[in-house]
This record gives C-alpha cells, sequence and structure tokens, in this order.
C-alpha cells in the first residue's frame, strides 16, 4: 500500500510560481535574484501557513541553480536542485529557533558559517520562529549577521515581529507576508480536489477557506480531515458537520425575526442553536460577523468585502435592503459589548438573550430600543419638531378639561438611544396623548405637573398636594448648604460622596445647575443616583423646578498634592488623640 502524504506537504509550492497569494513579494525575490542583487540577510514575517518557510527554501534553491530558467525559476535538473529536492544539500541549514534558542545553539551556527559551499555559490540558513530566541542568543548573532562571509546569506522567519530586537531588524530586509484571501484558497482547493479525484460542492470550499482564516496549510488540513469523513464527496453539510461552523440559515432565520420584532421566536431559534452544541460566545461573533457582512453588502462600493461564495453574496445583498444603516450600528455595538461582557457575566445564557432582546427592539417603533422605561418613545418627523413649540405653546393658553391631569414622575435616566425625541425642559400646563421621553440630552431634568382641575369631575375634591409643584425662590448659597448637607447624611456612599465633594454645583438659569466631572464612568454613575439626589435637593430648596446637567470637562482641575503638613493636619483631624501624642513626646517634621 502507497504511503499518504498529507495535501499540505504533497502539494507544498517547489517554485516562485506555484505559490499561491504572495505574487508581489515573489516577484520581488525573482528581480532581485536576477540582477544580482541579493543582501546578505533577509527577515520574512506574517501569519502561520502563508508561506514564509517555503519562500525561504525555493529562494535558497533558486540562488544555487547552476541553470536558471529565463523566467527566473530554478531548472530542477542540475545536482544542486536534485540534491535540495532529496534534502541532501549541504547548501541549506535549517534551525528551530523555537528548541535551539541558547547562545550556545547559535555558536554552532556560526561557526558553520565559515564553511563555504561545496556546490553552488551561496550557503543559507533558514531559522524558523526566530523570534523564540534569547536576548543573549540575539546579541550573540548580531555581528555574525552584521558582516557574513560572501557565500553566507541569512533568512530568518517568524510570526512575531515586535518581539525581535530593532538591532536585528536594522540588519535585514523586511519581507511582510500577507493573509492569502479565501478566493485564492478556494482555487487551490479545487486544483487539488480535481487532482486527487474529490468531488465537491462549492459552498463546502468557502466553508473550509472561511474556517482557515488566511492560512493555505490550515486549508489543506482542514481539507483533508473533510474528505476523509465524506468519503471524498465533500458537501455543504458534511463541511459543517466536521467543523463545527454555523448555517448561514440560522442567521437570516435571525433577520425575519428581527425585522418582525419576533422576540420568543428569537430566543428559540437561539436554543436551537444552543441545543446542537454550539457555544453562545461562537455564536454572537458569527452573530456580530453577519450583520456585518449584511452592512457591507448594502453599498456596491463594500460588497468586494464580502469573502463568501457569489449565491451567498447575492442572498447577502438582497438581505441587506430589509434594513437601515442606523440598524447595522446599534446591533454591532449591543453584540461587541455582548462579547466584552462575556467572560464575567455569571449567566452568559441571559447575557446573549438580552441582547437578541434589544436587537429586536431596535426596529420596534413602539418600545424603548434599551427595554427601559413605561412611556412610548414617538418616531417624530422634522415637520412635527418645527410644530412642536406651536402645539404648547397653544396647550398652555387652553387647558385641557376633558383629561384629568396625574402626576408625572422624573424623566428616564438619559441613554445613547438614537430615536429623535423632545425635550420638556420647561413644564407644561397640560398633557399630549402621548408623553415625550428625554434619552439624548445628558441632563437631569424634571417634567412639570399642571394644576388640577375640578371641571372634569365637580364631584371629587382637588388634591393640591400632589399636584402642585414647589417653585419657591432659591440662591446658590442655599442650594450649595443643601449639597453638603447630602455629603453629610449619606457618608457610606464613598463612591457618590467623593464625586459631589470635588464637583458642586455652578449656576446656568434660576433652576438650572451644573456639574463638571473628569470621566464618562463619573457621569454613569451621578446618573445612577441623580433621582434621590435631586429630591433631597429640592425638598431642601422647596422648588421642583431644579434641575441638573452633568457635563465631562477634562484637564480643568489639577490632582492636589499634599504637603507633610497637611497629612499631619488631617489626621489630626480624625483622630484628636494624635495631637496629644505629638505634644507629649515632641515630634515634629524636619
Amino acid at each position: 500500500m502507497e504511503n499518504y502524504v498529507v495535501s499540505a506537504r504533497k502539494y507544498r509550492p517547489k517554485n516562485f510560481a506555484s505559490v499561491v497569494g504572495q505574487e508581489a513579494l515573489t516577484h520581488t525575490l525573482k528581480s532581485a535574484i536576477d540582477s544580482g542583487r541579493l543582501a546578505h540577510a533577509y527577515l520574512f514575517c506574517g501569519p502561520r501557513g502563508v508561506g514564509k518557510t517555503t519562500c525561504a527554501r525555493i529562494f535558497a534553491k533558486t540562488i544555487n541553480c547552476l541553470n536558471p530558467r529565463p523566467d527566473g525559476e530554478a531548472c530542477c535538473e542540475c545536482e544542486s536542485c536534485k540534491a535540495f529536492e532529496e534534502q541532501r544539500s549541504y547548501n541549506i541549514v535549517e534551525l528551530d529557533a523555537a528548541s535551539n534558542n541558547s547562545v550556545d545553539d547559535i555558536r554552532n551556527l556560526t561557526d558553520q558559517v565559515r564553511i563555504p559551499p561545496q556546490i553552488g555559490k551561496y550557503r543559507v540558513f533558514i531559522i524558523d520562529e526566530v523570534h523564540m530566541l534569547s536576548t543573549a542568543a540575539f546579541n550573540a548573532f548580531l555581528k555574525t549577521l552584521e558582516e557574513p562571509p560572501a557565500h553566507a546569506i541569512f533568512i530568518l522567519a517568524t510570526t512575531e515581529k515586535q518581539k525581535i530586537i530593532p538591532t536585528i531588524l536594522s540588519r535585514c530586509q523586511i519581507y511582510d507576508f500577507s493573509r492569502i484571501t479565501v478566493n485564492d484558497i478556494i482555487k487551490q482547493l479545487e486544483t487539488i480536489a480535481t487532482d486527487q479525484h474529490i468531488t465537491y460542492e462549492p459552498a463546502a470550499l468557502n466553508v473550509i477557506a472561511q474556517k482557515a482564516d488566511g492560512a493555505m496549510r490550515d486549508a489543506l488540513s482542514i481539507f483533508d480531515q473533510v474528505a476523509a469523513s465524506s468519503e471524498g464527496n465533500i458537501t455543504y453539510q458534511s463541511a459543517l458537520d466536521n467543523l463545527n461552523v454555523l448555517d448561514y440559515d440560522y442567521y437570516f432565520r435571525l433577520d425575519a425575526a428581527f425585522l418582525a420584532c419576533d422576540i420568543p421566536q428569537t430566543l428559540l431559534i437561539y436554543k436551537e442553536i444552543r441545543d446542537k452544541g454550539f457555544d453562545s460566545q461562537f455564536f454572537i461573533n458569527g452573530l456580530a460577523g453577519h450583520i456585518r457582512s449584511l452592512m457591507v453588502a448594502s453599498t456596491p462600493a463594500t460588497k468586494v468585502l464580502l469573502e463568501t461564495s457569489e449565491d451567498v453574496a447575492n442572498r447577502y445583498v438582497t438581505e441587506s435592503t430589509k434594513f437601515s444603516p442606523r440598524f447595522y450600528y446599534h446591533a454591532l455595538e449591543l453584540c461587541n459589548k455582548c462579547d466584552l461582557n462575556y467572560r464575567i457575566a455569571t449567566n452568559k445564557q441571559f447575557l446573549v438573550e438580552l441582547t437578541l432582546i434589544k436587537i429586536c427592539q431596535l426596529l420596534d417603533t413602539t418600545t424603548p430600543p434599551e427595554g427601559g422605561g413605561k412611556e412610548t418613545l414617538k418616531k417624530i418627523t422634522p415637520a412635527q419638531q418645527a410644530s412642536q413649540p406651536t402645539q404648547q405653546a397653544q396647550t398652555t393658553a387652553t387647558p385641557s378639561a376633558a383629561t384629568p391631569p396625574t402626576p408625572t414622575a422624573a424623566a428616564p435616566a438619559p441613554t445613547d438611544t438614537p430615536t429623535p425625541t423632545v425635550t420638556q425642559e420647561a413644564p407644561s400646563p397640560s398633557y399630549t396623548a402621548a408623553k415625550t421621553v428625554a434619552v439624548s440630552m445628558p441632563r437631569i431634568l424634571i417634567n412639570a405637573e399642571p394644576k388640577a382641575t375640578s371641571e372634569a369631575n365637580p364631584a371629587k375634591p382637588e388634591k393640591k398636594s400632589s399636584t402642585t409643584l414647589r417653585r419657591e425662590p432659591f440662591t446658590q448659597e442655599s442650594l450649595l448648604s443643601a449639597w453638603n448637607q447630602f455629603i453629610a447624611d449619606h457618608p457610606t456612599q464613598h463612591v457618590i460622596i467623593s464625586t459631589m465633594q470635588v464637583s458642586q454645583p455652578k449656576k446656568i438659569n434660576d433652576t438650572l445647575y451644573e456639574i463638571s466631572v473628569d470621566s464618562e464612568a463619573q457621569v454613569e454613575f451621578f446618573n445612577a443616583h441623580k433621582g434621590e439626589i435631586i429630591r433631597y435637593l429640592r425638598d431642601r430648596v422647596n422648588n421642583d423646578m431644579l434641575a441638573i446637567e452633568v457635563k465631562i470637562t477634562e484637564g480643568e482641575r489639577a490632582p492636589r498634592i499634599l504637603s507633610p503638613q497637611d497629612i499631619v493636619a488631617d489626621m489630626v483631624d480624625r483622630n484628636p488623640e494624635i495631637k496629644k501624642l505629638i505634644q507629649t513626646f515632641h515630634l515634629g517634621l524636619d
């Protein structure tokens, strides 16, 4: 029985023309060989499986070929080429730096550099995974690398160029290998499948190429795996089953559920995916990739960014017309947040389900996208926005008697929801059909309450205590006094108290004040406690119209540096016994 050779070895390129996906780089190397402008040291860097070591071997064989072809390739017939093909050439020395990374290993290599070639002009030393060398080994290699003998050429290969010391980089010509595109991998797999008489479906080869992530060696290994399990008939389903890849159909089914705002169906599809054994983080990353593909397919100029087969690409183009660009941006942001929080989440399934619910609500015009608040978010056109002040003025002049007013709560916390809304900063004496929620301005706003009227139901007495707003004038000093009193009354809430101590309200107008903080995190934390703070302050100044705006100001306050005297004074204030100790033992600062 003939010995089986894996495709990654059997179809390893033997000349520059057979290297896949690196045309510009191989052309440069062939031109250097043809013109005789050879450097003494090269650095080949790039992802795994893209041909770095292969190109180094082809380069070594070509420069020692005794009868090079006119196109710059090796003849593969002379004694030097045959010795290379049979792996008995002494002109090529390979060193694996991952297992030979000490100073002694480099010294043994430099000793071999002195030996001239037996056949040909050059001895080529290929050091693979060179970034694994120790710092001492790098330093021992510097002198030889800078001034080697005329017959010595060094080719260093690495996947992590950033780990190589700058003194090595400055002595090499650097060639960056790029990831191999999906289309190039598919073409190579088609050639190999035809050569091995293996039938295939184009969609299956696309799945293999996607899974390889730009590495031809990985693609050939996956190809062998799928071909063996499918008995020489590579189908789309067999590729999915062997590679644990989620089918496109699941994501397109989710698209239909998103468009219908069908939360139950979305959660059922997610359950079906989990029941098949797919990891939830793998699913959410796949969903992000799917939404990204829809986004790039929505514009003809970016359609080339789709790395899929032609049939799937056309399906993406058709599906992308059903969504708006704003949906793509916010859905991608939600998927990204879910991925970032997945590792630290206690209930990971709930985190993914919550993300899917929020994505569904992006297209729901009757529910806030973030799921907060009881009020209905209304889509307001520009014409309605322009007419809103006029409508408010009319309702102010003629209060509605048909609808008895009821008290409203404070406006909900600001969110990053993109839905256009109208923010009511001044009190309105009547109600419209649907309340408007402030969701875009970073302020703590209180909606004004209209006075109660008994015209609609004269039999019921007025409840002035629950509908009349307090409007007593107050000064900035009285507000600061209430502000400091809140700090004194809440000594255990250290984070919010520390923020309030360094950020005191500044007057904007009679009822609007602002505070400045240093970061977005402080804004969010202050907003989380705004209800408690604003209610406390209104009770102290007896004015329900008080509103506070929070803004970020960078670079206005420099951190205070305490002197030793300040530290001692603070210690004495905290513990009077320390003062007695200083006086008793006559302690002091030098």
